[in-house]
């Protein structure tokens, strides 16, 4: 079985966006994002969202909409020269990646909104219990999970914040 080149691992509410593609596409040196979510590969509003993230990519990448399921069943056949950005829009979809096999080592958190119901524990990413308990699976399981917004920016751990 072949280990994918998983180059870099993001939760970020918008999926794909210019920010990915500007910022860290290129840090990463990623050629491939795979947007690991099931309504963008399967939801009613999938052609609409596919759409507007394969703009957002600007062409300088190859973009693959995978539900959470059929990543889990596919990556492990990506070729090697196949430079992958995960993208997910929750930390309970990395959850399940990682409980399916897919081997994620770090998870950096971007965007995650608030909502009624969460809490702010950094200036772009609000919480609530569901969310924690999906860090915390990730981080049993030997994922680092970090807030970055931007490269520049010194990441700094999930749990600690959320249980600051």
């Amino acid at each position: 079985m072949n280990t994918p080149n998983i180059v870099w691992t993001r939760i970020d509410e918008r999926l794909l966006h210019g920010q990915i593609r500007i910022t860290w596409g290129k840090h990463t040196e990623a050629n491939l994002i795979l947007v690991a979510n099931d309504d963008a590969a399967e939801g009613p509003n999938a052609a609409f969202m596919q759409a507007g993230m394969k703009a957002s990519a600007g062409g300088e990448y190859a973009v693959r909409f995978f539900s959470i399921q059929k990543t889990i069943d596919v990556i492990s056949k990506a070729s090697p020269r196949q430079k992958i950005f995960v993208l997910c829009n929750n930390p309970k979809d990395v959850a399940r990646l990682v409980e399916g096999g897919v081997p994620i080592t770090h998870c950096n958190v971007g965007n995650m909104h608030f909502h009624e119901g969460k809490r702010q524990i950094a200036k772009t990413v609000s919480v609530n219990d569901a969310d924690i308990e999906a860090f915390k699976s990730l981080v049993a399981n030997g994922v680092t999970c970090t807030i970055q917004n931007t490269p520049d920016q010194t990441p700094v751990d999930v749990l600690a914040l959320a249980s600051a």
